[in-house]
């Protein structure tokens, strides 16, 4: 399995508009075996995704599904930074 933990900081005040953005582009998503989007509560304005996907291919391959660059393309602008990119190796627990 391949696993990615991000932490990005939306512009201030797009949180919220972000959050739905990144939940909107995630339906179908083939290999992605758990994508979640979480606040931060110490922090208005961070996102941690955390994802796990049956392969690395299959992630890269998503980057090409049309709902994810939808996403990236309108997402991006409410994006200050990416600030952590963490990748795992998963291998097993609750939800898996």
């Amino acid at each position: 399995m391949y696993g990615l933990i991000g932490r990005i900081t939306a512009t201030p005040g797009q949180r919220d508009a972000l959050v739905t953005i990144l939940l909107d582009s995630t339906d179908a998503m083939p290999g992605c075996l758990s994508y979640i989007v979480a606040t931060d509560p110490a922090d208005g304005d961070v996102i941690w995704i955390t994802e796990v996907w049956d392969a690395q291919a299959s992630h890269r391959a998503s980057m090409q599904l049309p709902a994810v660059q939808v996403a990236m393309r309108v997402g991006k602008p409410l994006i200050a930074s990416f600030d952590k990119h963490i990748v795992t190796a998963p291998v097993g627990g609750r939800g898996l």
